[in-house]
């Protein structure tokens, strides 16, 4: 399933149950992941085209205060701009543990997407934000970062986070 182009939402799955439901089992999947910083539906079996985030995982943890789990959810995503810019970054995956690399990835990247009830919004961002907007949106077309990273393995990158 990782390497199948995920299928879109479609309109009448918006505020059912069962969108609900798989949302609902991916936030449950990232938050054991306490390295995972999104996750893409197909990464836990789901064919769809969603993908979550936890942005208060994005930066470093802050000390002394606990973080609470802001959980952005991006459904039928799709670019809107990117930066010429770009930029090599240290990446790693869920999927593929123990496996790093450095990317290519725009500065700075905009998306349109839904939300769970089929409002459209956009969202840009730069940095590790960006890159979680190109790594995600590249497992819904079945790409794996390790399809253009030039990799490293575990012993020599263990604290990166884990899109």
């Amino acid at each position: 399933m990782l390497r199948a182009i995920a299928a879109p939402v479609g309109a009448a799955e918006f505020g059912t149950p069962e969108l609900q439901k798989s949302i609902q089992s991916m936030i449950e999947a990232l938050d054991v992941e306490t390295d995972g910083v999104a996750l893409a539906a197909p990464q836990i079996g789901i064919s769809k085209r969603i993908f979550i985030v936890r942005y208060d995982r994005l930066g470093p943890p802050q000390e002394g205060q606990a973080a609470s789990a802001t959980v952005g959810v991006y459904i039928n995503p799709e670019f809107v701009k990117s930066a010429r810019r770009r930029v090599e970054m240290d990446e790693g995956c869920l999927s593929v543990r123990g496996m790093y690399g450095k990317t290519i990835r725009h500065d700075r990247a905009t998306v349109r997407a839904s939300d769970v009830n089929g409002r459209s919004f956009e969202r840009g961002g730069g940095g590790i934000l960006a890159q979680v907007f190109q790594h995600e949106i590249d497992h819904l077309n079945g790409i794996l970062f390790i399809d253009h990273a030039h990799l490293q393995f575990e012993s020599t990158a263990k604290d990166l986070p884990h899109e």
